[in-house]
């Protein structure tokens, strides 16, 4: 092949494939340009303080070149260049980093569903797989409780979406039940009226539902009284300490005994026996 036929070879692809490959690197050129532009002002009206400002800038210069990479690719294809090999390369390396971060990952997922479908929210009360807490921030890959006795408590959101969640603030009510021992020798219909009226007199207690009062078990020292409320939830603690110091003062008040555990001694041929009394107004 001699210089003409090359230079001729050389002219007539610029003047064909040439003029393609020209016009699609200055599209991805001006591509990049607006996509570094786009970004850059993106990450400058992203203010927040759950993610620290060196996170948000590492996160953005890497999704700008994973995009331009991406496109890359897309264009050497455009070219007629085989891009099956770079495909699974890039799979390859997804797939090693996949398995590298799987505990990131779910956790970065469970994240995203906590956000979407909003099990909980900051300032909820909430119990999750027997850790108790308020939720005090949520973050993209865990949530953080704050229990009663000021302890912080982090939770991967793995196990925040794919767990057992008890959300004690998102209903507006909540029920509580009370038992309140008395002897066997005490009028119980005169201990639950007592116990009502301790509950007429604290106007957080809702009377819809009304209030409930019976007894809930004969036990082997005592008659057991079931008390049944509803509260507003963040009423539910305050009327709850309420109650059991307001309806000890009322049996105290009213000569309601509250009896203590028994034991019945039996010494037999020299051999002591101990049983627990049997149930009934006799008993002890």
């Amino acid at each position: 092949m001699n210089i003409e036929t090359l230079l001729q070879s050389t002219l007539n692809w610029l003047m064909t494939e040439g003029v393609r490959v020209v016009v699609s690197l200055l599209l991805f050129w001006l591509f990049c340009k607006i996509l570094d532009v786009l970004t850059r002002k993106t990450e400058n009206r992203i203010h927040t303080d759950k993610v620290d400002a060196n996170v948000r800038h590492l996160l953005a210069v890497w999704l700008r070149r994973i995009i331009k990479f991406l496109v890359f690719v897309c264009l050497l294809g455009y070219w007629g260049i085989q891009t099956t090999g770079i495909s699974a390369a890039i799979a390859s390396v997804g797939l090693t980093i996949g398995l590298a971060l799987q505990g990131s990952l779910s956790n970065l997922a469970g994240g995203v569903l906590i956000i979407v479908l909003h099990p909980f929210h900051v300032g909820d009360y909430v119990d999750i797989e027997g850790v108790s807490g308020t939720v005090v921030d949520i973050e993209l890959f865990n949530t953080t409780l704050t229990t009663p006795d000021n302890k912080q408590i982090i939770i991967p959101n793995g196990v925040c979406s794919n767990q057992t969640v008890i959300n004690y603030s998102r209903l507006p009510t909540r029920r509580n039940d009370l038992v309140f021992s008395i002897s066997y020798s005490e009028d119980h219909n005169r201990a639950k009226a007592v116990i009502l009226s301790v509950m007429e007199e604290n106007e957080k207690i809702l009377q819809e539902p009304a209030p409930f009062v019976n007894i809930k078990e004969h036990g082997a020292n005592s008659i057991d009284i079931l008390a049944r409320y509803w509260t507003q939830s963040s009423d539910f603690w305050e009327v709850h300490w309420y109650m059991l110091e307001k309806v000890k003062e009322a049996f105290d008040a009213n000569g309601i005994e509250i009896p203590y555990p028994q034991l019945d001694l039996h010494v037999r041929d020299g051999v002591l026996t101990v049983e627990q009394p049997k149930g009934g107004p006799d008993a002890g």
